[in-house]
């Protein structure tokens, strides 16, 4: 997928739906109704027909739920939406601050005893339904799995896409998809579990070395599957989408109908695994319905997948490179225009036009897939919308003076990739430089960081942010994020973050993006991409196992934001370092005046 400019939210469509789907409510008996942003398959992005939330409230972020009641509707959004809720959703809806209420609270502080909210149990978890009935059936509130109510409102839902599955390389992959479900059907048998449920796309396309292009910018392939404690495994598609595969899958991987698949859990002995965070709440109550033993525990194949194999991060440096190559010759060709801009401020170049540049020079590459979520570049005040996305609405000119925030990714048959810089056209706004420069000196601690064996992201989390904290300042989001191999750029479970348990483990690739945002007037995030290692040892030592991080994105930082006065000389040097790095690494891609601006972008502090 490649980025376009439509824009997507409708703010006056809203309030004629929200009227709708209450109609709808009350003929079902239903004093409230649960709208998610996720699909069944619990991914970031969904296609355009599983758009619900956006198609009722005009929200358009990544995050966040709705609950419709029949006097209030409240969108739930997280820090990150704060400022771009404002301008999609009508007054009909209220934004409501997530996850600092909870749903539970706030159903029971608006629903008087004795009510109903109804939910579609394919877009829900066992977890959540089972909080929520903690919470709620003490004070006399239910829950009804309906049919959704949104889709029976919905007259021109888009239809799915038609892509059929491909194969992923082992060229790539670096193990066969045999290798694969033997080592799940172990962690089966050794738990004394028969089979395990898969119904997160990405964790079927690592198991099985496929991809799809069934949702935009991730290359998952939706459907689902069964895997046994032998290792043979059932894949449940739409028809016709891996008539393709049939080959690459052999014997001992059978091609089923998508429909099939809940007949098919009553056929299955226990004890059956399922994970209650990312399963369809519909899995459980199946399985129940016919008596059989369930397991609960976390997908077998989130830590293998996320743990990348010596071909998975070979695959990731090369993309990086080749991403980092286009990445450099955009910022040529930004500083050119800034250049136009501070001798004609009319120049013309806008925030759309930046998005465009950029994504051309990935295509030039020859091997770019698609983009890896939507490009956020964010000129001035659009730079503190942390998920900024430009549309044909809302695109404004880049001006002299201020910052322009671009974080960006590409998909590569080898690897996934996901960068941002904040550039200064022309002269800084005031403060922004001391800013910046903190945001480097985070992402530079997390950088050198050498830590036990052992520690999750939550523990790590502080060492991005502690040179804000010395100057009151922070962020809403996560330091950092887990990126697949030519998968999704967010994968859990590892992420760094202060609420991450999960360990931080040896070949886990992370995102490193410290940032700060000034609402009304810039915004700042600096992002590169690390692998985890296993770290050297050092002379003198104890023997405890250590890790630390390799960096796989060298593009320049910027240098005229660098306030050097309030750098450590450490820090000078891993910047000097970085620097020598990325000339040393990207020099030969680069030839005439793209060339020549690399060496000044990274010339010694």
């Amino acid at each position: 997928m490649y980025q376009n400019f439509v824009s997507t939210a409708s703010p006056e469509q809203g309030p004629p739906r929200l009227a709708k789907l209450r109609e709808i409510m009350k003929a079902e008996s239903l004093d409230g109704w649960i709208v998610p942003r996720g699909d069944t398959w619990r991914g970031e992005n969904v296609r355009a027909r599983d758009e619900r939330l956006a198609w009722l409230t005009g929200f358009t972020g990544s995050a966040g739920f709705a609950a419709i009641l029949d006097h209030k509707a409240g969108v739930f959004i997280d820090g990150r939406y704060k400022i771009q809720i404002k301008s999609e959703v009508a007054s009909d809806f209220t934004p409501v601050d997530w996850p600092g209420t909870k749903l539970a609270d706030w159903l029971i502080a608006e629903l008087p005893e004795g009510g109903t909210v109804g939910y579609d149990a394919w877009l829900h978890t066992p977890e959540e339904i089972r909080e929520l009935k903690e919470k709620l059936q003490p004070k006399g509130i239910g829950l009804k799995p309906c049919d959704n109510l949104v889709d029976a409102i919905w007259e021109d839902r888009p239809a799915p896409p038609p892509a059929p599955f491909i194969v992923w390389p082992e060229t790539y992959a670096g193990r066969t998809h045999a290798e694969k479900r033997a080592e799940i059907a172990a962690l089966l048998r050794e738990a004394g579990q028969r089979c395990a449920v898969l119904t997160l796309p990405d964790s079927i396309a690592w198991l099985l070395n496929i991809r799809g292009d069934d949702v935009p910018s991730t290359p998952v392939p939706l459907s689902f599957a069964i895997i046994d404690d032998t290792g043979r495994c059932e894949l449940f598609c739409p028809k016709g989408k891996a008539d393709d595969l049939r080959d690459h899958l052999g014997a001992d991987v059978d091609l089923l109908e998508i429909d099939a698949f809940l007949g098919a859990l009553g056929q299955l002995s226990g004890p059956v695994r399922i994970d209650p965070k990312s399963a369809p709440s519909i899995v459980e109550t199946t399985l129940r319905d016919w008596d059989i033993r369930i397991a609960e525990a976390e997908d077998p194949c989130i830590l293998p997948k996320a743990r990348k194999n010596d071909a998975e991060i070979a695959g990731a440096r090369a993309a990086h490179l080749r991403d980092a190559t286009a990445v450099c010759r955009f910022l040529h060709w930004l500083d050119e225009e800034a250049e136009m801009l501070a001798g004609d401020p009319g120049h013309g170049l806008t925030e759309i036009g930046v998005v465009t540049a950029l994504e051309g020079f990935r295509r030039e590459t020859g091997e770019l897939r698609g983009i890896s979520f939507e490009t956020i570049a964010g000129a001035g005040e659009h730079g503190a919308i942390t998920h900024y996305r430009v549309t044909e609405n809302t695109d404004r000119a880049v001006r002299p003076g201020e910052l322009l925030l671009v974080d960006s990714g590409g998909q590569y048959l080898d690897g996934t990739t996901d960068i941002t810089r904040t550039i200064a056209i022309g002269t800084p706004p005031e403060d922004a430089a001391e800013c910046y420069t903190r945001v480097l000196q985070g992402m530079i601690a997390l950088s050198r960081a050498r830590f036990p064996k052992g520690l999750a992201g939550r523990d790590l989390d502080a060492l991005a942010r502690f040179p804000l904290w010395t100057a009151g300042l922070d962020y809403d989001h996560g330091t950092g994020h887990g990126v697949g191999a030519y998968l999704s750029v967010h994968e859990g479970p590892q992420r760094i973050s202060k609420g991450s348990e999960t360990r931080i483990e040896p070949g886990m690739i992370l995102s490193n993006e410290p940032g700060y945002y000034r609402e009304g007037h810039f915004g700042i995030r600096i992002e590169n991409l690390i692998v985890t290692r296993e770290a050297p040892a050092l002379p003198g030592a104890d023997d405890r196992e250590m890790y630390d991080f390799e960096t796989l994105t060298y593009v320049p930082l910027e240098r005229r934001l660098i306030v050097a006065s309030m750098l450590s000389a450490v820090e000078r040097d891993w910047i000097d370092a970085y620097h020598a790095t990325t000339l040393d690494t990207i020099t030969p891609h680069l030839d005439g005046a793209a060339r020549d601006w690399l060496k000044a972008a990274c010339a010694p502090l």
